[in-house]
């Protein structure tokens, strides 16, 4: 029988990456020519786990994951408040990149560096343990943690074969507004049985 994770290696890695600085030339090299800044909020025996894509501008500044409209819209789709939301012991929030990607010269998001998944993600989810909710929020992580390569709304709209130990989201970012309103079936049937799965899991 495997030994249970021991909390100190869940801590030990989040130093770990918050000291990394692997990206620093590709980082210096975008439009936004920013240093790396690592944001690592997890703790071993954490209920939930919420799989991001990577942090925001703000994110980057703050240093407090989904801090913006996006984690709003996110804590509204998951039916917690924010102090549920940052306590660690309750839910670990793990992207799948640590740090602010940068913009490219037409202002857009770049796209999750591969090798900080690769670094970093199998170690994590080792030390996390036992997750009874995984929320994979995008495409990079449902590809991660379903293993699947279907579109976002394809995945979405298959969530019942996953629940209840996973719910694939969609992005909570205002740019999904217009998915939202063209999937009405997203509000309706997705989110009362995620947060229902939620109070389950976490109360």
């Amino acid at each position: 029988m495997t030994a249970p994770p021991d909390p100190a290696d869940a801590d030990a890695l989040a130093r770990g990456i918050r000291a990394c600085r692997l990206c620093a030339p590709r980082f210096a090299a975008t439009a936004t020519a920013h240093a790396p800044r690592p944001v690592a909020w997890f703790a071993e025996g954490a209920r939930i786990l919420v799989a991001g894509q990577a942090p925001g501008l703000r994110v980057h500044e703050t240093g407090l994951p989904f801090n913006d409209a996006s984690g709003d819209r996110l804590r509204d789709w998951l039916g917690i408040d924010r102090e549920t939301f940052y306590d660690t012991s309750r839910v670990a929030i793990v992207p799948m990149a640590f740090c602010f990607p940068g913009y490219d010269a037409k202002g857009s998001d770049l796209p999750p560096p591969a090798i900080c998944r690769a670094t970093w993600h199998d170690r994590v989810m080792a030390a996390l343990g036992d997750i009874a909710l995984t929320v994979p929020v995008g495409g990079h992580a449902h590809r991660y943690h379903m293993g699947t390569r279907a579109g976002v709304t394809e995945t979405v709209a298959g969530w019942r074969a996953h629940a209840p130990q996973v719910f694939p989201l969609p992005h909570p970012s205002w740019r999904n507004t217009g998915w939202l309103k063209k999937n009405p079936w997203f509000a309706d049937e997705v989110l009362p049985a995620l947060r229902a799965r939620v109070k389950e899991v976490l109360w």
